[in-house]
């Protein structure tokens, strides 16, 4: 799992419901270009057809950088689109049946706020954790009240499989992340707000660097 942690360092959200596709895109690429290792499209507003388009760019983007490529929720326009996985909350179809439909070598993500749901996650075949809220977050009205960084610790604990913590996460608060022993965390805000996409990069990856020894 060593080499997926990795590759789950820095997961890049890129939300289409706060700017237009080609923004969007070029945020994306920005972000690829300065070092993220895993992009994430978050389309929750379209319908079954819509979206294709840009999630085919944005695969097509990551797979010539050599980043892994996420779609939240839509397993259908995970598939098409030829992403190296799916990720899903508890509202979504579980993680067992996703399995059934994807084959082994697609990945899955599960959202987890507690070690229970966690270890069930991975019992159902989750290749890796989403862990939050951490912090307060403005990005998601619906997460709920934040686990903190001790409930992060916990539930980094509690599985082998690699823990990537979102919620309320800057560059100011991804070192406090890295000694919880997470994996790496998931963003949206930190890159889709006015600061360079590029610094922001680079400062969440910063706790990160050279953790392999």
């Amino acid at each position: 799992m060593k080499g997926l942690a990795n590759r789950l360092r820095l997961i890049v959200i890129a939300d289409r419901g706060r700017v237009h596709d080609g923004e969007l895109c070029r945020r994306a690429e920005e972000a690829l270009d300065a070092g993220a290792p895993a992009l994430q499209l978050r389309d929750k507003a379209s319908g079954a057809g819509d979206g294709l388009q840009i999630a085919r760019e944005l695969a097509e983007a990551c797979r010539v950088r050599g980043a892994l490529f996420f779609v939240n929720d839509r397993l259908d326009l995970a598939l098409a689109a030829g992403a190296d996985g799916v990720h899903v909350g508890p509202e979504d179809p579980p993680v067992a049946a996703i399995r059934r439909v994807a084959g082994s070598d697609f990945l899955i993500g599960a959202s987890a706020g507690t070690t229970v749901e966690a270890v069930q996650a991975v019992a159902d075949g989750a290749d890796y954790l989403g862990c939050g809220s951490v912090f307060s977050t403005g990005s998601k009205p619906d997460a709920g009240a934040p686990i903190g960084l001790e409930g992060l610790q916990a539930v980094s604990r509690a599985v082998d499989v690699p823990v990537v913590a979102i919620g309320g996460l800057t560059p100011e608060t991804a070192g406090l992340v890295y000694e919880t022993g997470a994996a790496g965390c998931a963003v949206i805000s930190a890159i889709m707000g006015p600061e360079p996409v590029a610094r922001a990069v680079r400062a969440l990856l910063a706790p990160w660097t050279g953790r392999d020894g």
